[in-house]
């Protein structure tokens, strides 16, 4: 693997690392708190079901990632980052989502570094030559 494919690798770890961290900690926040009180209108999802669906959705990235980590299933991390990058491209470009002032850079910004995750999260070839 080249220097860029382990970078790329690493970023992607880390990437849907702080994601999944993230994505636990508000949706158990709103768990806690009551129903209706999270929104991500750029997601389909809206109320109690969004809130399920994005603690148990962040509960499988973990465990993914854990297992890509392990090198057990690194498909399987693969189409849980190609899942992430294709809901936030439909959410934000595909959709009639609206941004607000300052909001299109962020957005721009977990746009590229979600598919720059897939990239390295794409499974590489395990055997070696020579051997």
């Amino acid at each position: 693997m080249s220097a860029i494919g382990r970078l790329l690798r690493v970023f992607s770890y880390v990437f849907h690392g702080l994601l999944v961290a993230f994505l636990l900690a508000t949706s158990g926040m709103a768990l806690s708190s009551g129903p209706g009180r999270l929104s991500f209108p750029m997601l389909p999802w809206t109320g109690d079901t969004l809130i399920f669906v994005l603690f148990f959705g962040s509960l499988f990235g973990l465990l993914t990632l854990i297992l890509a980590l392990g090198e057990k299933t690194p498909a399987l991390f693969f189409l849980w980052s190609l899942a992430v990058a294709g809901l936030l491209l439909k959410g934000y470009v595909f959709s009639w989502y609206r941004f607000a002032p300052g909001e299109i850079e962020i957005a721009g910004g977990l746009l590229v570094g979600s598919w720059m995750a897939v990239a390295g999260a794409w499974p590489r070839s395990r055997w070696r030559s020579g051997r």
